[in-house]
């Protein structure tokens, strides 16, 4: 993926031509947390730019705990990681801004290229192991370093993407106990939804190494629950590794995290192998190679164009064309100009006056007519409330006529402007065999009660309602919103989903009998039942009411 067309796409008609003074200049991806722009510093130094989706800028969890992903972002600067900028955690939406690395990812250039060299998987490891480094002493777990969150600058590797890691002092978002991370690179702990440390991120980085040498995932592709099960319960195969790097994945992939190497003694393995190259920096050498020539980035927007552009130009340009020069008036002519000024005025003036009056006399009659109109309302009313209006009133302590009183009915029947509904998100939802969903309050249910069920009878799961309509989008991630789903789902008669070609990003429209509307985005999931094995999901959940 070198080319720009295919890195740098065009903005589309949904996407904002600016975030807080940064011109976006082309769209780099989306997911889903948001979308990743490219836009330029005002130096003309490039970042990527990624704007929070709307319904989680409106969850109050979700910005306490972006806030914290910031500041320890902001506390991580090294040599093999992107560096976070700039960021507004209170903009509307939130945003985040990143120094830009031209170059392909770790999974796009094996994709193109097929598996890397010895030399190029020691380059890779030492860098991330490097960056791991300097991460873990920010007290940052990263917790979904995968291929995809490596790129291939010219100069090395740079781990990115810390939308899920975790600040080692904090609570773990996941109090339900859903594992959070890439399934094919997770470590058995992970999968169990045990707790996180920098040996899970050892245990990734050598599943990542793996991926490097062998061109697939050392744990094979398939279903999610299938690939944990192996994580969890099977040793690794390593004999398709080459001889020489065996060694140091199978210290990362130690089962035991005790047991796996730390960051420094891997970056000190790397180089002992390296020998002389890791000294006489043979590594650029060797990323050009694997990441092929970088894209070009597009150049810095330009700014709007002044409202003084124009007469500059002429005051720069004596050349250019200039109107012709009229004579000077004589003084009879300017006698005669402004004689008809005067006139002019006073014409306008004597008009002004004459509309003002017809105004002020229409004002007056349409104001006695209203008040005719409300005494002869008052005298028709009174008599026919007979007594209800003075019991009405006994009872309010108040001697108000019955003309205030139908006044204060005309203004509570006046129709009031509709708001469009606002929209309540709830990120993390975990759906499994024994709990629910519930579209109204309490959304979380631990029981079958809910609105929206998982069912796994069928060795494969499905979502369920008894009351709700479920359709998936089948369109860029991102889309999905209340527009969109109130679209797809008026007409909708299913009550059934299959998940088994779900993948995660995946947008789901759920519409209830009430008229609430809910956008369900699938984060991981098992919906693949084997033994010992059920079925789940997580799902960042938004919900409109009254929709």
């Amino acid at each position: 993926m070198n080319s720009a067309t295919e890195v740098f796409q065009p903005l589309r008609e949904d996407d904002p031509q600016t975030v807080a003074g940064y011109r976006l200049a082309a769209r780099l991806g989306a997911g889903g947390m948001g979308r990743v722009y490219l836009s330029h510093t005002p130096g003309g130094r490039p970042v990527a730019i990624k704007v929070v989706r709307p319904e989680l800028a409106e969850d109050p969890a979700f910005r306490r705990r972006f806030r914290r992903e910031v500041e320890a972002a902001r506390r991580v600067r090294g040599a093999y990681t992107a560096e976070l900028i700039d960021a507004d955690v209170d903009g509307t939406p939130p945003w985040l801004a990143t120094v830009y690395v031209p170059g392909p990812s770790l999974s796009e250039a094996v994709a193109r290229r097929g598996p890397l060299p010895v030399p190029a998987v020691l380059w890779l490891v030492a860098g991330v192991a490097e960056a791991l480094e300097v991460i873990h002493g920010a007290g940052i777990v990263h917790r979904d370093l995968k291929p995809s969150n490596v790129l291939l600058a010219a100069d090395g590797p740079r781990v990115i993407d810390f939308g899920i890691s975790l600040a080692s002092d904090t609570t773990s978002p996941t109090a339900t106990g859903s594992a959070i991370g890439t399934p094919q690179f997770m470590a058995p702990e992970q999968a169990l939804a045990g707790g996180t440390t920098a040996a899970t991120d050892v245990f990734a980085l050598g599943q990542t190494a793996a991926f490097a040498a062998l061109g697939e995932p050392l744990y094979g592709d398939g279903p999610s629950v299938s690939v944990l099960f192996r994580i969890v319960h099977s040793a690794p195969d390593l004999s398709r590794l080459p001889e020489s790097l065996r060694p140091l994945i199978a210290r990362c992939l130690a089962a035991d995290p005790e047991d796996r190497a730390t960051p420094a003694e891997i970056v000190a393995w790397c180089r002992q192998r390296l020998g002389k190259d890791a000294d006489a920096g043979g590594g650029p050498a060797v990323w050009r190679e694997v990441a092929g020539p970088e894209p070009v980035v597009p150049a810095p927007l330009p700014h709007p164009t002044s409202v003084h552009t124009r007469a500059l130009a002429r005051e720069a340009a004596p050349m250019a064309w200039q109107p012709p020069a009229t004579p000077p008036l004589t003084p009879e002519e300017r006698r005669r100009r402004r004689r008809r000024t005067a006139l002019i005025a006073g014409v306008v003036v004597t008009v002004s006056a004459v509309l003002l009056t017809g105004l002020t006399w229409k004002l007056m009659d349409a104001a006695d007519r209203a008040r005719e109109r409300s005494a002869a309302a008052a005298t028709s009313s009174g008599p026919a409330s007979g007594g209800k209006a003075t019991g009405s009133a006994g009872a309010g302590g108040s001697g108000g006529s019955g003309g205030s009183g139908g006044s204060a009915r005309s203004a509570s029947s006046a129709p009031k402007a509709s708001k469009p509904p606002a929209p309540f998100p709830y990120p993390q939802v975990w759906l499994d065999e024994k709990t629910s969903i519930g579209i109204k309050d309490p959304v979380k249910r631990q029981d079958r009660t809910g609105d929206i069920r998982l069912d796994c009878e069928k060795n494969s799961c499905e979502l369920v309602s008894d009351t709700s309509v479920i359709v998936q989008l089948f369109a860029d991630p991102g889309t999905g919103n209340l527009d969109t789903c109130g679209l797809l789902t008026k007409p909708a008669t299913q009550h059934k989903l299959p998940l088994a070609a779900s993948a995660p990003g995946t947008e789901i429209c759920v519409r209830h009998p009430s008229g609430d509307i809910a956008l369900l985005v699938i984060q991981t999931k098992s919906v693949v039942r084997l033994p010992d094995l059920p079925g789940w999901i997580t799902a960042d959940m938004t919900v409109w009411r009254a929709a």
